[in-house]
Formats: C-alpha cells, sequence, structure tokens
C-alpha cells in the first residue's frame, strides 16, 4: 500500500484549508478542478523552467530523478554521506513528513536549503509587515519552513540555512532568447519536464536566492491555528500528519476561502465543497444549491459567515455596504450587492437595466465606435535581451467598428506570428494605424488594455524607438494614467481615454443568471439571452457574410442545447486537444474572474519555440485570431442588446 506522507504539496493544501487534506487524492471518489494538464499550467506559470533554470545556477548536482519514495530516499541519504554535494530533487523523511528539496547544497555540515519559485520579488522587505508576514507571501515562506523542519529533524547533525530563489524583477536579461533554451516537454504518460538546451551562455542570473530564516523562525516560533485549537508549529505540523495519514477529515469551519474550492462535483464525481457545507453549516445540500455568500460581489464574506449567515437569501441587503454621495450615474457596489441578493431572495430572475444612465452614456459617443481586445503574456524567464520578468508582451489584438447606421465590420487584426521577436511597439505601430483614421469612441473591456498600452508607454520612454514620440502620444491619447503619490499625484486623462464597457456593466446591467459575475463570457450569453434583437439577428448565417470578418465564414452564433443558449465560447476551435478556451481559462485563472486570456496566452508561450511545427503554428495562429476576434464581437454584440433593451 503506497504510503500517505504529508508532502509539501499536502502541506500547501492543508494551509489553504486543512480539510482539503481528505479530499484530495481521491481521484475516482472526489471531483477536482486543479487535476490540471501539467502541460498547459507549465507553459503558463513556467515554474519548471524556473525550476531548470535554478540548477544552472547550482552546476555539477545529482538530480534525483524516479518517483519512487525509497529509492529518491536512498539515493538521497547515500549522496548526503559526501563532503560536499549539491542534489536536484533531494527526498527527506521525518516519521510521516517527506518532502522533495528544489536544490540542496552540502558543504561538510552546513546546508543551503533553496526553495525554487516562479514568483517575482524587488526585495526581501516584501516579504514583512512590521507585525509579521504578508499573507500573500505566507505560502511561499510557509513551505520553506515546512521543508527545513523536515530536514533538520531527519538530519539534526545539519546546520540549515533556509533559502527561496525567485525571479528578480530588479534584472534585465542580458541574452536573447533565455526562455527559448528551457524546452517544455510532455511524455506519452503525460509527465511534464523540462529540455535545457544552449545553456552555455545564460547571461546575467534573473533568478536570486534569499536567506529566509528569520520568517522560518518567526513561523516556527508562532501559534497556528486548527479549528478552535491554538497550536506550537510542530503541533500543527503533527496534527494535519496525523490526519492525512489516518484518512481522518478535519473538519474546520467553512471560510471566505470556500469560494476558491477546487473539490467540486466534476463528472458525477462527489463535491467536497457542498459535503463540507453540508457537514458544517445548518443548511441541506438542496438549500446549498441557492446562492451563497460567497458569491455575493466583492461581497463582505468572511463577516457574513462569522455571523452564521450562509445563503444570499439570509442577508439582510441595508447591511451591505455605504452608499455615499456621488455625481457618477449607477450603481454604486454596495447596491449592486444589494440588488443582488434581493433578487436573489425574491427569486428575481428579471434583469436590473437603468435605461435612463445607460442610454446617457451611450449618447456621449463618437461614431464610428472601435472595439479592442488584447492578448498578451508575462513569463518568470524574459523571452528577449532587455526585458525582466514579467514584463508585458502584447502579442495580439482585435478591432471590430461599428458605424453610426449600425453597420458592423471585424476592421483590423495582428499577431506576433513571429518567434524571438519583442512584440510591444510594432503592436502599438499597428494598433496606432488602426485607430488614427478617426476620432471615433474607443472601447474596451475592463481594465486590462489601459494597464497594457501603459506599460508599453514606460519601455518606450527608455528605448532608441525612432518614432518613440508618435507612439507615446498616441497612446497618452486613448489612455489613463496617475504619476505620484498622495498630494503629488498627477491625473493625465487623454482626449480619446478609453470607454470601459466593463464599468457600464457594473453600474447599468444586472443579470441574476450571471450570480455576480461581470466577466464577458457570462455577460455575453446572458445578453444574447436577453434580446430578441441579437437572437434574431444572429441565429441565421450573417457573420461573415453581411458581417464582414477577417476569420469566420457564415457563422451561426446563437446556437442552443434545448431551452439553453449555447456560449458562443463554447463554438470556437479547440487550441489544444483536451480542453477548450473556457476550461484552459479557468486552468490558469481559477479566481480572476476578468482575467481570461489563460488560452491565447499559453498558445503564444509554445509558439515561441523553434520545434513547433509549421503546420502546429498555423493552426494556432488561426485559433488564435478566432478567440479574440470573438472577444470583440462580444463587445459588439453588448452594445446592440444595450441599444435593444433600451428601446424595449
Amino acid at each position: 500500500m503506497k504510503p500517505r506522507y504529508l508532502t509539501k504539496s499536502r502541506f500547501k493544501l492543508a494551509m489553504e484549508c486543512p480539510t482539503k487534506l481528505f479530499y484530495t487524492a481521491k481521484k475516482d471518489e472526489y471531483g477536482d478542478n486543479s487535476d490540471a494538464d501539467d502541460f498547459l499550467i507549465a507553459l503558463a506559470k513556467g515554474g519548471y523552467q524556473v525550476g531548470e533554470l535554478a540548477k544552472c545556477y547550482y552546476p555539477g548536482g545529482h538530480d534525483i530523478e524516479t518517483l519512487d519514495y525509497e529509492e529518491a530516499l536512498t539515493q538521497t541519504d547515500e549522496l548526503l554521506k559526501g563532503e560536499n554535494v549539491i542534489i536536484y530533487e533531494a527526498a527527506i523523511r521525518y516519521q510521516n513528513l517527506f518532502v522533495r528539496i528544489d536544490v540542496l547544497v552540502k558543504k561538510g555540515n552546513y546546508v543551503k536549503l533553496i526553495e525554487v519559485k516562479s514568483k517575482s520579488f524587488r526585495s526581501v522587505d516584501e516579504f514583512y509587515t512590521k507585525t509579521g508576514i504578508k499573507s500573500n507571501w505566507k505560502p511561499y515562506l510557509y513551505d520553506v519552513a515546512f521543508q527545513k523542519y523536515v530536514l533538520t529533524k531527519a538530519y539534526p547533525e545539519f546546520s540549515v540555512e533556509g533559502m527561496i530563489m525567485l525571479a528578480d524583477k530588479t534584472v534585465n536579461a542580458s541574452v536573447d532568447g533565455l526562455y527559448q533554451k528551457f524546452l517544455i516537454h510532455e511524455n506519452e504518460k503525460g509527465r511534464v519536464s523540462v529540455i535545457a538546451k544552449d545553456t552555455a551562455d545564460l547571461g546575467d542570473p534573473i533568478l536570486r536566492a534569499e536567506n529566509v530564516d528569520d520568517a522560518i523562525d518567526k513561523i516556527w516560533n508562532g501559534k497556528e491555528t486548527l479549528g478552535d485549537e491554538e497550536l506550537s508549529f510542530p503541533e500543527f505540523v503533527q496534527a494535519l500528519s496525523d490526519a492525512y495519514s489516518s484518512d481522518q477529515k478535519l473538519e474546520v469551519g467553512v471560510s471566505a476561502a470556500c469560494k476558491a474550492c477546487q473539490f467540486q462535483s466534476v463528472n458525477g464525481l462527489k463535491s467536497g465543497f457542498l459535503e463540507c457545507w453540508t457537514s458544517m453549516t445548518p443548511h441541506s445540500e438542496d438549500k446549498l444549491k441557492e446562492p451563497l455568500v460567497t458569491d455575493i460581489w466583492y461581497g463582505p464574506t468572511a463577516k457574513l459567515l462569522k455571523e452564521g449567515i450562509y445563503l444570499q437569501s439570509e442577508v439582510d441587503p441595508e447591511t451591505l455596504g455605504k452608499v455615499s454621495e456621488t455625481t457618477k450615474a449607477g450603481l454604486q457596489r454596495a447596491e449592486r450587492q444589494r440588488l443582488q441578493v434581493e433578487k436573489s431572495r425574491d427569486k428575481d430572475d428579471t434583469i436590473y437595466l437603468d435605461k435612463e444612465g445607460l442610454a446617457f452614456e451611450m449618447s456621449q459617443v463618437t461614431y464610428p465606435l472601435h472595439m479592442i481586445d488584447f492578448e498578451t503574456t508575462k513569463v518568470p524567464i524574459p523571452f528577449h535581451k532587455g526585458t525582466r520578468p514579467y514584463e508585458e508582451h502584447a502579442f495580439q489584438f482585435s478591432h471590430h467598428v461599428i458605424r453610426e447606421d449600425g453597420s458592423v465590420r471585424h476592421e483590423t487584426q495582428w499577431i506576433n506570428e513571429v518567434p524571438g521577436r519583442f512584440p510591444n511597439f510594432e503592436f502599438v505601430r499597428v494598433l496606432r494605424d488602426a485607430l488614427s483614421n478617426d476620432n471615433g469612441s474607443v472601447f474596451r473591456y475592463s481594465h486590462h488594455e489601459n494597464t497594457v498600452l501603459n506599460a508599453i508607454r514606460s519601455q518606450l520612454v527608455v528605448s532608441d524607438e525612432p518614432d518613440s514620440d508618435r507612439l507615446i502620444s498616441f497612446i497618452d491619447s486613448i489612455t489613463h494614467r496617475t504619476e505620484g503619490k498622495g498630494k503629488e499625484a498627477v491625473e493625465y486623462v487623454g482626449k480619446r481615454d478609453m470607454i470601459d464597457l466593463c464599468d457600464w456593466v457594473q453600474r447599468f446591467y444586472y443579470d441574476p443568471r450571471t450570480n455576480g459575475s461581470n466577466s464577458l463570457k457570462a455577460i455575453l450569453p446572458s445578453i444574447l439571452d436577453r434580446s430578441s434583437l441579437l437572437q434574431e439577428k444572429y441565429s441565421k448565417p450573417v457573420y461573415g457574410n453581411q458581417i464582414p470578418s477577417l476569420n469566420f465564414k457564415d457563422h451561426i452564433w446563437l446556437q442552443r442545447d434545448g431551452d439553453s443558449i449555447v456560449s458562443p465560447y463554447k463554438q470556437l476551435p479547440k487550441l489544444w486537444e483536451k480542453h477548450d478556451r473556457d476550461e484552459v481559462d479557468r486552468l490558469i485563472n481559477p479566481t480572476d474572474e476578468l482575467e481570461d486570456g489563460g488560452a491565447a496566452m499559453t498558445a503564444y508561450n509554445y509558439m515561441q519555440f523553434d520545434e513547433m511545427s509549421d503546420e502546429e503554428r498555423r493552426v494556432t495562429i488561426s485559433a488564435l485570431y478566432h478567440y479574440c476576434e470573438l472577444d470583440t464581437l462580444a463587445m459588439v454584440m453588448l452594445w446592440e442588446g444595450f441599444e435593444d433593451l433600451i428601446k424595449n
């Protein structure tokens, strides 16, 4: 029987929620949304590549490649008998605790334990508040603390320095193609690895290892809460270990973290989430199928749960935030939250539409209207010389135009098809050409496009591009930004500052069927379902016919599965054999509803490898064009749907 060790990945899971230890590794019993495609996660997050690069910074090591616990332990123990040794993936066990250490450097009895992460930083000061460790760094530092605890218990004769190696955002890559030197590979069994090539010249290090023993001491000497108990760190670890080894469920109560729980019902498997809430709240399984407080848009989830309020229908709307005096029309956050819970309580399925407020905003635009959407990527190991880890790369955009007579055209599209070419400046040049023929209003959905253009602006300021002034002037004309802080802050707003359609949705439109989500992928099916004009228009093969398209031909967007409208996003070609776009976006961005570019990002990252065949590249580029076009078409449909709903 395979041993039930508390590994570092399971310890990390227990730090999210101790109850998750009961549900993990039961793939035939409980659904697990995190049981993801490792290859796609590797492309999106870059963790495997960062791990391989870290080995290059500590050359000459021994790699413990076996996945068998006993073999790995035996190989590691034998290597540790040497005076000086470097080990990758060293296997260490103490009682029922088991860790694999990314890089272990031993000189005599002095040992460096180096945990490698793809997260970025500038300084260790980012780890701490005045009173302790910042919450966003706790998962990483507790990980190192757990590993050091196991290592020091297993080998008490060692003096151990705990370190964390991260991507250094203060350093620019000094060589081109650093990312491309670490090819992500998936074998026939689905195991992901990285093939390092041409590593003789890696340039200046872009990863930096820092001592985190101060943080480890704080953790070891602190107290951890487990249900109603307050435990020392060793007691906490022991309690988790005992629970996992005996397959005991630790019921510690529901919390705001439940919203991101991965143990949901999938393919007929049981839902750990529902099982928890049934046993730890006073509600039945059927009752818990009603909207929960965890889904209230930016709601005070922790406060409500502490008060024993679990369903939206139980919430007193007047307790949700404050409504302030403002000159800005439409719903404030508290008002939208109240509207959401009221409709849930009253089982009111009708939409809310502020016709007057929305109509006024729509009357202020200048035709023709330009709908734009960007696809971008940020990777820990830079593609290009002179760029930092996680520097913004804008590799694609789509552009639809709506004229005053209501005619629509997919006007422009661009993608960086050349592997290894820095895309940002050419991206802005083509976008400028597309938008500079008139003074029509430019629309985006959410803040992403404004953020990206301002990031490229910063790159242009320090570049030697001959047309940098012209490109900066263009960016300034359609964006806004703030320079300085506090009383010194100055706001700059362009004459054609992009209009945020998501902001209009949040202020003027609410559909209970979206359960508080404002993602374009949630809003598009909503507006299709609510607008008779859209249903009539897009149930016919007009798109790529009467409505010119650069990628579609005679396409029918309004398709049904019984009484339900099939989301147009489900109609797109698959970029990856096992997943459609919606599934990949959820894998990459499981908690950020407005960041939907996971599928495009992974595809573009993979396109940077020369090993991709010409046919693969052609098919991928075609799919990316389809993906991005639908995003701007969705914005067109939203505009048309709003016009229809205002009139009727």
